[in-house]
């Protein structure tokens, strides 16, 4: 009888090793898995900005229905990569996807992933959007203006809408209208530019 006894306690000791044994870390089964991002659809088109602090550092510009990959975020701003680049973009301009979309290890970052059906892999690689900042600036003012554009150069001369093509919107103007002409000061985080009736004129430092 002792023997039986000890029998049976030695089996249900086995069996509990054993399924101990079998139970996985949460932690490797998620590295095992692959990490999880969480993506976001543009709902407008958005700058994408090197600083946040500085609304002059724009990169390009993302079309609106762009999914992006997000990696952080606070209540402003969503800091994102598309295609390859990363940076800061609107939080307004962007909701964030539901569901996270899992990424098994070597996979590819991309800024644009169809949500709908896997990507075809035989596929010839996707094409830039047609309505990217370059194609988009060379087609509006030439491929010379563009350039100096995609560098965020300025000069006099230039109109408004020019100015915010090269370095996007102010953080302020003061405008004064007198009779015909309306004079603007546009300030920026670190700049001033003066404009007169379109046209800019003088610019220099925030101090």
């Amino acid at each position: 009888m002792k023997n039986l006894i000890t029998s049976v306690i030695a089996l249900l000791l086995a069996c509990q090793i054993n399924a101990q044994g079998n139970l996985e870390d949460p932690e490797k089964t998620q590295s095992a898995q692959g990490s999880v991002a969480m993506k976001a659809t543009l709902t407008s088109a958005s700058r994408l900005f090197k600083d946040k602090e500085d609304l002059t550092s724009v990169i390009v510009i993302i079309p609106e229905e762009t999914v992006v990959d997000v990696t952080n975020s606070d209540s402003t701003y969503l800091f994102v990569t598309y295609e390859e680049v990363e940076g800061y973009i609107f939080r307004k301009h962007a909701s964030i996807n539901s569901t996270p979309v899992p990424l098994t290890a070597g996979e590819e970052r991309t800024g644009v992933v169809s949500q709908s059906r896997p990507p075809d892999r035989s596929a010839q690689p996707a094409q830039r959007p047609v309505n990217d900042r370059r194609t988009r600036l060379t087609n509006k003012y030439g491929s010379d203006i563009a350039s100096r554009m995609m560098a965020m150069k300025i000069w006099k001369g230039m109109t408004a809408e020019m100015v915010q093509d090269s370095w996007g919107s102010p953080r302020k103007i003061d405008r004064v209208i007198n009779g015909n002409d309306v004079n603007e000061k546009w300030t920026y985080s670190k700049s001033w530019l003066y404009i007169e009736n379109d046209r800019l004129v003088e610019w220099g430092p925030v101090r």
